[in-house]
């Protein structure tokens, strides 16, 4: 999914869409980063057959599950810090699994692409933009953050 390109004003459905996908996408890298500071596998190619190293990958999803199961083991798995989190002025702060893996990891930022994306692309994008300002689709604290 791609973001609506530009500044939109704070209320928008485009500002809101912007900001549910960064924050769904900071999310998915905490995990991955999580992953690959803790099983050193996904820290380069995995030399496997492809069924072998969905194992593997489910496998080691499922353990870190289990360790973010209760308070205590999360506490030592992943004590406060470890993951990106915003600060009262939105600020990202990057967290400690981010030090754990270095500068030399095979987490590549995506980089832009400058292109028109396909029609049923935007579509779907629409979609997800009306379902975030939706009752269904919306949170709580959703209008001050957006």
């Amino acid at each position: 999914m791609k973001p609506y390109p530009g500044i939109h004003n704070r209320g928008t459905i485009k500002r809101i869409y912007n900001y549910r996908l960064s924050r769904s996408r900071r999310i998915v890298e905490n995990v991955f980063g999580i992953l690959c500071a803790v099983f050193r596998v996904f820290r380069k190619a995995i030399p496997l057959k492809p069924a072998t190293c969905e194992i593997v990958t489910m496998t080691c999803v499922y353990l870190h599950n289990f360790l973010r199961r209760n308070k205590q083991s999360r506490a030592i798995y992943t004590p406060p810090g470890t993951f990106d989190y915003q600060d009262s002025e939105y600020n990202i702060i990057e967290g400690f699994w981010r030090r754990e893996i270095g500068p030399h990891n095979s987490m590549l930022d995506l980089q832009p692409i400058a292109r028109h994306p396909p029609l049923a692309a935007t579509v779907v994008r629409d979609q997800f933009a009306e379902y975030f300002i939706s009752p269904e689709g919306s949170v709580p604290w959703q209008n001050s953050h957006a």
